[in-house]
């Protein structure tokens, strides 16, 4: 039987499978719409650039030839 917790309560929610839990990871509609706000308001951020390899942090493609 699977079994997780919830990030932002920690409710641990056991289920008969996985598609059971529609709102996995969280145990909710309501916790899953607090950290979407969160990402949202900028409580949430990604401190390191996600940038694709030969892509700086501001989309410009890189260049190996630079001067």
């Amino acid at each position: 039987m699977p079994r997780f917790e919830c990030p932002l309560c920690q409710t641990v929610l056991s289920v008969e499978r996985n598609e059971d839990a529609p709102f996995r990871p969280f145990c909710s509609e309501r916790c899953k719409m607090v950290d979407l706000g969160r990402w949202l308001d900028g409580t949430y951020t990604i401190s390191e650039s996600t940038a694709p390899d030969g892509i700086d942090p501001d989309g410009n493609e890189l260049n190996d030839h630079a001067l």
